[in-house]
This record gives structure tokens, C-alpha cells and sequence, in this order.
């Protein structure tokens, strides 16, 4: 199964296709986005019409005014709940710091198992085959070393050996 490798010509015509492809997505989702801005200005922001006399234009100062109040609240509600949403992201991120750092792994015991067991215990009910790593190994003979040394009277070694080399027994006869 050898998969054949593209050839390089083949490679750049499919990524001038791929190129081309989001090019004009990216085109469509940028046109798509101009008319959902004009749609939620129609429904949001109605036209404004210029009223001609100053009590008019005082109405309607007050009225924007009033509405600009209304829109910074939400602002600063919504900037509210992501400040603290992002202290609770902070605050989690220290705890599972400290939840890495604090864990110690526990001493592991040791368990005596024979190979089959082990096996059993890897591969489930798939092993069937016992396993005797014993029948596999070589026999091997021990050379038995006999070394016969021929043990003497101790005693005697040691008065030939004993004081100046030898010759103390010249000046024992002396006195």
C-alpha cells in the first residue's frame, strides 16, 4: 500500500482552487456583514429627523440623552459580568496550578505475578497461550573445582618458621 505522491503541479492547482474557493467566501461573508449592519441600524437607530424649533430640539437632546444613559448601563453591567468572569478564569487556573503542585503520587506496591498472569492481565481473555520462560532458557553444567591441598601439622610449620629466619633452633642448642 504506497500511496503515490502528488505532483507538484497537481499540488499548486489545488491550492489555487482552495485559495480561490475562500476568496469568494470571504467575499459573500464581508457583503453579508454590510447588510446586517444596515438591517440592525434600520431597527435600532430609526432616521433622525431635524426638529425646527428649540423646544423640539431640547425634547429630543433629552430623549438621546436618555438613551445614551441606558446604553452606557448595559456597557458597564456587561463589562461587570466579563471582569468577572475573567477573575473566575484566573482564580480556576491558580487552583488547578495548585492542584498539580500539591498531588503526590502515590508509592506504588510491588506484586509478585507470573508471566501468564501478566500477559492475562494485558491482553484480557485474548491470551491463551501459556508462557514457561523456563523451557526456553539453555542448560548449562557447573564445572565442579576440586582443589586438594595437602594440610600438614600446623604446629610443626610453625616452629620451623618461627624467629630470625629460622635460626632460633641454632641458638636453643647453645644454652
Amino acid at each position: 500500500m504506497s500511496e503515490k505522491k502528488m505532483t507538484s503541479s497537481r499540488r499548486h492547482h489545488l491550492k489555487s482552487l482552495l485559495l480561490s474557493i475562500a476568496k469568494t467566501l470571504q467575499e459573500k461573508e464581508a457583503a453579508q456583514a454590510i447588510v446586517d449592519k444596515e438591517n440592525y441600524m434600520a431597527e435600532n437607530c430609526p432616521p433622525l429627523s431635524m426638529p425646527s424649533s428649540t423646544a423640539e430640539l431640547q425634547e429630543l437632546c433629552k430623549k438621546l440623552h436618555h438613551q445614551i444613559d441606558t446604553v452606557d448601563e448595559e456597557r458597564y453591567d456587561l463589562q461587570g459580568k466579563v471582569s468577572k468572569g475573567d477573575k473566575e478564569i484566573e482564580d480556576l487556573k491558580i487552583k488547578v496550578v495548585d492542584l498539580i503542585g500539591k498531588f503526590k503520587k502515590p508509592a506504588l506496591k510491588k506484586v509478585r505475578m507470573s508471566a501468564d498472569q501478566m500477559l492475562g492481565a494485558l491482553l484480557g481473555s485474548k491470551h491463551k497461550v501459556s508462557l514457561d520462560l523456563r523451557a526456553n532458557l539453555k542448560q548449562v553444567k557447573k564445572e565442579v573445582k576440586e582443589e586438594t591441598t595437602d594440610v600438614g601439622d600446623w604446629r610443626k610449620n610453625v616452629e620451623d618458621k618461627a624467629g630470625m629466619g629460622g635460626r632460633k633452633k641454632m641458638f636453643e642448642g647453645d644454652a
